[in-house]
């Protein structure tokens, strides 16, 4: 699986269905809100009969994504209900058109009530693959345009989706199932993406479960901070390589800048404000990180890349100090299950980058997602 192919496939969204939100607003008669720490793209209130959560549109902060409005489905509906997308919860049959809220749904116990997914062949996740061989999980096809006679015969109960600028539901928009739209790849900082986990919840019933795996998420990455906290030195990083003729980093408000900067090292980017990525030459890249200490990227093939094979996928690339020095590191996507696990636990990669640039922080680990390339 690679990140590009998620993006894409899951670039069905943004349009508005019969029972999508309106600019009506909740009443604001005793609500509870809960708090969040991290996350800054959604806002729940609980109200006497109802919960609210509303979602800020990620590219225009000044208005509302969605607005959706969960009744307890053995509870009578309250009278005076603000506008807003109506979710009997907890939700039975769910469609995912992402294996990331697939894993997801996974961790708090509810992969049961999952009963279609976009996609199948791209899904790693050891319980789905379970019940999709099962046949207990139906695929409904690409998420660009999903069977929806697939989708009407599995009668679910909620779609589960990403939203993307500029893109819509088509013919699925017209069902009137509520899609649960999960904006925390938007998210710039690791454990506020993390703490979508907490959103989701909401809907299937788990809010105890989701809060308790946050908080242990929570502790695990503050653990790991602090380990970096009295180095005295932050090696250089460079990120990612060249894809055709151009050379994607990530920006330095970007989820993985901040990343790298938890880990104790010294991202070239940092000083950059944007949130994704940049695209820039190789000539560009060179001049900034050709000294970098380190150099990590993602990549995915049937075998482990070895650096011999980068330099003879693009031959300046052994003009790189990194190279040079061996402290090249790659992540092989056909090996491991990156794209499913990081979104929840960054802790995982926060000590996989730590075990990198300080290796004697923790001595006794191995990398999970990273590894040193061979010659």
């Amino acid at each position: 699986m690679n990140l590009p192919r998620i993006l894409l496939s899951s670039c069905l969204l943004f349009a508005l269905y019969a029972t999508s939100c309106r600019e009506g607003k909740p009443n604001d008669d005793g609500g509870e809100k809960m708090a969040t720490k991290y996350a800054e793209g959604f806002e729940v209130t609980r109200y006497d009969g109802y919960t609210v959560a509303e979602l800020r549109d990620p590219w225009d902060t000044t208005r509302l994504l969605h607005r959706y409005v969960l009744v307890d489905k053995k509870a009578e509906l309250p009278t005076g209900l603000p506008d807003g997308t109506l979710v009997r919860t907890p939700v039975g049959r769910i469609i995912v058109y992402s294996s990331v809220h697939g894993s997801m749904l996974d961790a708090l116990g509810a992969a049961h009530g999952i009963v279609g997914v976009c996609e199948s062949q791209y899904i790693a996740n050891a319980t789905l693959r379970a019940r999709i061989a099962g046949r207990r999980i139906v695929d409904v096809g690409n998420s660009f345009a999903p069977d929806v006679e697939k989708i009407i015969a599995l009668a679910p109960d909620a779609i589960f989706t990403s939203p993307f600028e500029n893109c819509g539901y088509g013919h699925v928009e017209k069902l009137n199932v509520p899609l649960i739209e999960c904006a925390d790849y938007m998210e710039t900082s690791p454990l506020g993406r993390a703490e979508w986990i907490r959103f989701i919840g909401l809907f299937v019933g788990r809010e105890a479960e989701a809060d308790s795996l946050f908080l242990t998420i929570e502790k695990s990455y503050g653990d790991l901070q602090r380990r970096v906290e009295g180095v005295t030195r932050r090696p250089t990083v460079l990120s990612e390589k060249k894809t055709g003729a151009t050379w994607f980093v990530p920006g330095g408000e970007s989820y993985m800048a901040r990343l790298f900067a938890d880990a104790g090292a010294d991202y070239l980017w940092k000083d950059d404000r944007h949130a994704g990525s940049l695209a820039l030459t190789f000539e560009s890249v060179f001049d900034r990180a050709r000294e970098a200490d380190f150099w990590l990227f993602k990549y995915s093939a049937p075998n482990d890349m070895t650096r011999t094979a980068l330099i003879a996928e693009y031959a300046p690339y052994d003009r790189f100090k990194a190279v040079a020095d061996g402290q090249v590191f790659g992540c092989n996507l056909s090996r491991n299950h990156f794209f499913e696990e990081v979104p929840l636990h960054p802790d995982l990669l926060l000590r996989d980058f730590i075990g990198i640039f300080h290796p004697g922080l923790l001595p006794d680990d191995t990398l999970r997602y990273f590894h040193r390339l061979q010659p």
